[in-house]
């Protein structure tokens, strides 16, 4: 199966590297020729298109990841075939508004961790071709319509603010006088063990959280003091604003 990837910027680099570490063949990889595409073939031996009708022609599978706002444009008269499937990383655009009929699409909202095979990929429609490629970059959370996976897709915007927040928080171990690298490895190690137990547990996670919490305790008097300072409003608030930018239909 050869994979074309159209769009070839920060997240098509992770994903190639999520690829290729997983065992995917290079050799059945073929890049569009703009963006990072010479760094990439340089440093694994990737084939370049001579131009996207070309690495539609000869894909299977094509990987869009262009910015959203050029989905459309990079995808319109270019030569699909009924038996393609483009899989769309384009946050925030339709299927119905990616014209590559008679090709077949899936929406893919995979984060940078594809690149060391750790991304929670959200998908819809789950075609199997599709999720057997993304499969390479870590768990597939099969989605059963494209209104799921607009909801599902502010988890990208959320990876992102818990990024922050480990930030954050090692910064302020580090001016307490923790050494940054120890900090670093507890911080994210901690984000890790939080996610970890909620996944691998089937107990409602209110449950879990009040079997945490103990009354008059550091993690009560904590909660308590962002909940005065506006958490969960706020993060709610956050979510809102990116599933209504994810939802609104174009001009």
């Amino acid at each position: 199966m050869f994979l074309g990837i159209l769009g070839v910027g920060h997240l098509a680099t992770t994903i190639v590297s999520g690829l290729l570490r997983s065992g995917f063949d290079a050799k059945n990889i073929i890049l569009s020729p703009r963006g990072k595409v010479k760094e990439l073939s340089d440093l694994y031996g990737i084939r370049i298109a001579t131009d996207n009708a070309s690495l539609v022609d000869m894909a299977d599978v094509v990987l869009l990841a262009v910015r959203p706002m050029d989905a459309a444009k990079s995808t319109k008269g270019l030569p699909w075939r009924k038996e393609q499937i483009v899989i769309s990383a384009c946050a925030g655009v339709a299927i119905e508004n990616i014209p590559v009929v008679p090709a077949r699409v899936v929406r893919a909202m995979p984060l940078t961790a594809a690149a060391i095979n750790a991304s929670p990929t959200a998908c819809f429609p789950p075609i199997p071709d599709a999720v057997a490629i993304l499969k390479h970059l870590g768990p597939v959370i099969a989605l059963a319509s494209e209104a799921d996976f607009e909801v599902a897709t502010v988890n990208a915007a959320v990876y992102g603010w818990v990024q922050d927040l480990i930030r954050q928080t090692t910064e302020w171990c580090t001016e307490k006088g923790l050494s940054e690298p120890t900090a670093r490895q507890l911080i994210a190690n901690t984000f890790i063990a939080a996610g970890r137990l909620i996944d691998e547990k089937p107990d409602p996670v209110s449950q879990l959280l009040s079997e945490l919490v103990t009354p008059g305790g550091i993690t009560e008097l904590g909660l308590n003091i962002l909940s005065d300072g506006g958490q969960p409003a706020i993060w709610r608030d956050a979510s809102e604003a990116v599933l209504s930018k994810l939802t609104e239909k174009p001009e």
